[in-house]
């Protein structure tokens, strides 16, 4: 079964290791900045949020160059506030909850503010499948998340237990928002393209915790 499912769900391979390259290159362009910023991680997620949902606005009244714009600054300042955060050893829960809820509500609204600006009503189906599909993905990987966390707390060791990759992370997402934003009138098969792809992450995820989750469960200490 393994052997089957290995070739195509990239968790295991290139597709994992190219997402977290990425991310490695991030964290070390914007480190030194991150030294010198003088306000604190939740300022920055909180600015933001801000200026994501002004793109959200700018979107909606069909300001699609503008509207670029502040998503790119949105991403920026995304990536940013985790980096002050470890540069600084300000890291909290409470910062990462908020920076998660700054994200989600983004994600949200944007491809909305985008379908109300779309001139086609056939973005209607394609925005519903596509809000849908981030559900369900959003369940797929926070109910693993705790089911992993849970484990880790009763297991003895000192590992940590990583979410397993998919099709669409965070990279994949940044790429497609960003094509949303520049080439509004593809809109549509674009929200069917993503859609597909979150759709085949979550059946990723089930598999993996299939095969991870499906044996018995670590004893208590």
């Amino acid at each position: 079964m393994r052997r089957l499912i290995s070739p195509f769900f990239f968790w295991e391979g290139e597709w994992a290791m190219f997402d977290e390259r990425l991310r490695r290159w991030k964290d070390a362009a914007l480190m030194p900045l991150a030294h010198v910023v003088p306000v604190s991680p939740l300022a920055l997620t909180l600015a933001g949020w801000g200026v994501g949902m002004a793109a959200v606005v700018c979107a909606w009244r069909g300001m699609f160059a503008w509207a670029c714009a502040a998503w790119l600054v949105n991403r920026v300042l995304d990536a940013l506030d985790g980096a002050v955060a470890r540069a600084q050893a300000r890291t909290s829960d409470l910062g990462g909850y908020v920076d998660i809820l700054a994200d989600f509500s983004v994600y949200a609204f944007l491809p909305l503010a985008l379908a109300a600006a779309h001139a086609s009503p056939r973005v209607w189906p394609a925005l519903a499948c596509l809000l849908a599909s981030f559900y369900l993905n959003a369940a797929s990987w926070m109910y693993l998340a705790g089911v992993l966390e849970k484990r880790a707390a009763q297991t003895p060791r000192t590992t940590t237990l990583a979410m397993p990759a998919g099709l669409v992370g965070g990279v994949e997402t940044f790429v497609f928002f960003t094509l949303f934003l520049l080439m509004p009138r593809f809109l549509v098969p674009l929200y069917w393209l993503m859609t597909a792809l979150v759709f085949a992450t979550v059946v990723q995820r089930l598999l993996w915790a299939v095969r991870v989750l499906g044996g018995a469960q670590p004893a208590r200490k």
